[in-house]
Formats: C-alpha cells, structure tokens, sequence
C-alpha cells in the first residue's frame, strides 16, 4: 500500500515537472513571438516614417524646383521684353538719325547707293524713280547719271532711269518701279532695316546685352 502511494506521488511529481517546463517554454516562446513582433512593428513603423520623409522631401524638392523653374521664366520673359524694347527704342533713333541726314551735304552719295542697289536688284530695261519730298529735290539728271554709271559698271548693263511723276513717298528712302508697272523694288528706310533686321538685331544684342550675359 504505502509503495503504491509513493508510485502515485512520483508520477504527480513528474506530471507537474513537465507541465512546469511546459509552460515554461510556452511563455518563453511567447514572450519571444512577442519581441520578435515588437521588433517587426518598429521596424515597419521607421520604414513607414522614413517613406514619408523621403517623399515629403521629393515633394519639398519638386515644388522647389517648380518655382526656380518659374521664377527664371518671369525672369527670362522680363528680359525678353527689356531687350526687345531697348532694340526697338535704338531702331527708332536709327531712322529718325537718318532721317535728319536728308539736309547734309553728303545725303545724296547716299541716295545715289540706295537707287543704285534697288536698280540692280528691280533688274528692268527702264525704271521710274520714286523717294519723298525732301528726296525728291536732289534726285536730278546728274544723280540718275551717276547712278546709271555705277548700275553699268556692276552689270554691265544700260539703264535708263527717270523720276516718277507719282506722288512723292511719305517714308524715307527711294523705290524703283519697273517701265511696265509689274515689278518694284521698295529701298525705303523701313524695308531697308526690316531686310537687315536680323544682322542690325545682332549689333544691337552685341552691342548691350552680350557682357551682361557672360557676367
């Protein structure tokens, strides 16, 4: 009897051991699920804050750039317009320059190369010569004569030149109408600066706005 109640004892003894480590390495178990969890969680929560960092700053920089990016277009558009009014404002005082000429001495060698150059560029047998008031009174026999020389010696060819009984141009500068009426050739100052626009433009930009640019 009393070695079967020691047996009974033991075996309580041996099931409560086991139980013991049992749970013992439940929580065990558990309690590393639950660091390794802790672990993951902190993890995702910096990869999640750093995500929202980095694309914050993406934002910040794309927006940074959005406006330089603006700002240099209003500073480029400005620019444009600075420019282009400084050039028109030279072209302006070029014409009127040329047309307070019309008095000098030297004014008619002048004409003499315009009519010259549109006679040769019309390229007709006979042509009319036209240019304004203030032109008109110089544009005699002796000029045409002159210009009649200088169109053979270019071409090679004979030319015969009269002035227009037309009303005289209200702009500067000459045009050459062929003796039949069907080609001309406009020489006055303002088709003359549109012709060279570009080339007069570079001076300009040259003159004014190329330093600026290198600083």
């Amino acid at each position: 009897m009393e070695s079967l109640e020691k047996e009974k004892a033991a075996l309580i003894l041996g099931i409560e051991t086991d139980a013991g480590a049992e749970v013992e390495k439940i929580t065990s178990e558990a309690e590393n699920q639950v660091a390794e969890k802790r672990k993951y969680s902190e993890k995702k929560i910096e990869s999640i804050l750093n995500e929202a960092r980095k694309k914050a700053q993406e934002q910040a920089e794309t927006v940074k750039k959005k406006m330089i990016s603006s700002v240099e277009l209003e500073v480029k558009h400005r620019s444009m317009l600075v420019r282009d009014a400084v050039m028109q404002d030279v072209m302006d005082r070029v014409e009127k320059k040329l047309e307070s000429k019309t008095s000098d001495t030297n004014y008619r060698s002048v004409l003499i190369n315009w009519i010259t150059e549109a006679a040769v560029g019309l390229d007709a047998e006979a042509a009319q010569v036209n240019a304004s008031e203030k032109e008109r009174i110089l544009i005699d026999d002796k000029l045409l004569s002159e210009v009649k020389g200088l169109i053979h010696m270019q071409t090679g060819r004979e030319m015969t030149l009269t002035l227009s009984d037309a009303p005289a141009l209200k702009s500067q500068g000459v045009v050459l109408v062929a003796a039949d009426g069907r080609t001309a050739f406009n020489n006055q100052v303002k088709t003359r600066m549109l012709r060279k626009q570009r080339e007069i433009r570079m001076l300009i930009y040259n003159a004014f706005f190329s330093d600026k640019q290198k600083e």
